[in-house]
């Protein structure tokens, strides 16, 4: 008799020692049951379909453990033309301590983010992206020391940029792009920063030199209110390989060092950049929109090897260099516009046949175009420039 007890007391302690390896955290269990109370599929969505919470979590969809803690929750599933989640992020998220890793994909989630997302001391990677999140980024952020990726893009975020979000020491991604921010950029002090999206925004200011490490690879700040050089910027950024300032208030000249960095996309439309640039050496860069801005004198033959090239709507002046029709005419380039300068020739013969596979404008310039081609609807009817208008700009 006491044998068989001792056999079902030994059985009942292995029972429960499997058990305690099965059973999650009861903090994260909690925060689990609170977050999914927050939170709904839209119409077509079965997420939320495996959350279960009398069987074991770790098994739930977006829900990944190490032991007992969870320490991966991507909500919502991930496969294009999901529906998403509705709701709101609850605060009990900031329970999941050993949390590295958060996303959440695409859907309808409202509301402000939690300020206790700085409690997850461990998190590397935040993506909550094309949301309805809205109200500003909490400065708390700052305070996760360890966080890598910070993707906020496509919300309704409000306010400024906190200056403790610049001095997270690992931050290698930060993507905030269309939001509604403003203010101005704060210094970034992480030496494995290389990427920067802050397009489709409302930032206002100069840009200062110690803004961005050396280590930035990819530089997007389109379409916001920036004002002031960027030359001195510009120099210091010598891995870029991706540059977008267009559509700004920025000012002063481009350094021809940058067309020697390794980009391969240069975008610089619509501001107010003045000069010529003159690169040092043959440019590699395979698309280079300077369009809409104040450059002028001659433009270099060393820009020929550029295949998508928007000059237009600037103050250049002088032949079209023969270089570039050669490269036209063998398909090499295929996109030149050189609308709306004050370029005097161009050395092709009217018989020439353009490739279909290139496009050439040369509307509205101070001379009559030798051939006839298609030119985007916005460049306008005209073929010449006034001959005052040339005149007065030589003068």
């Amino acid at each position: 008799m006491r044998f068989t007890q001792l056999l079902w007391c030994l059985l009942l302690l292995l029972g429960f020692g499997f058990l305690a390896e099965a059973i999650l955290d009861p903090v994260d269990f909690l925060a689990l049951q609170a977050i999914r109370k927050s939170l709904d599929d839209l119409p077509g969505s079965n997420f939320f379909r495996s959350w279960d919470f009398t069987s074991d979590p770790c098994g739930f969809a977006g829900v990944y453990c190490d032991g007992d803690r969870v320490v991966s929750l991507n909500l919502g599933d991930p496969r294009a033309g999901s529906p998403g989640l509705s709701g709101r992020i609850n605060p009990a998220l900031g329970k999941l301590s050993a949390l590295t890793e958060l996303s959440i994909v695409p859907g309808r989630i409202m509301g402000a983010l939690p300020a206790t997302i700085s409690q997850l001391k461990d998190l590397r990677f935040l993506a909550i992206s094309r949301n309805f999140i809205s109200g500003e980024i909490p400065a708390s952020l700052g305070e996760v020391r360890r966080l890598r990726t910070l993707d906020l893009s496509y919300n309704q975020l409000t306010g400024t940029i906190p200056p403790a979000v610049g001095s997270l020491p690992e931050l290698s991604n930060l993507i905030l792009c269309h939001n509604h921010l403003t203010g101005s950029i704060p210094p970034f002090l992480s030496q494995t920063l290389t990427r920067i999206d802050l397009k489709r925004n409302s930032l206002t200011g100069s840009l200062s030199p110690a803004s961005f490490p050396p280590s930035l690879q990819y530089l997007s700040l389109a379409w916001n209110q920036l004002t002031g050089p960027v030359d001195q910027v510009l120099l210091r950024l010598n891995q870029l390989n991706y540059l977008d300032l267009s559509l700004n208030r920025l000012t002063g000249t481009i350094p021809g060092r940058i067309l020697a960095f390794p980009i391969t996309s240069l975008q610089l439309q619509r501001n107010f950049f003045y000069g010529l640039i003159q690169p040092a050496d043959q440019v590699n860069i395979p698309t280079v929109d300077l369009s809409y801005n104040r450059f002028s004198g001659q433009i270099s033959p060393l820009l020929s090897s550029v295949e998508n090239l928007y000059l237009n709507s600037n103050r250049f002046t002088g032949e079209v260099p023969a270089i570039f029709v050669e490269r036209l005419l063998s398909a090499s380039i295929q996109t030149l516009y050189l609308q709306h300068n004050f370029l005097t020739g161009i050395q092709i013969s009217p018989a020439a046949e353009i490739p279909a596979s290139s496009s050439l404008c040369l509307q509205y310039n101070c001379m009559v175009p030798p051939i006839q081609t298609p030119c985007p609807l916005k460049a306008g009817p005209q073929k010449t420039r006034p001959t005052t208008q040339c005149n007065e700009w030589r003068g």
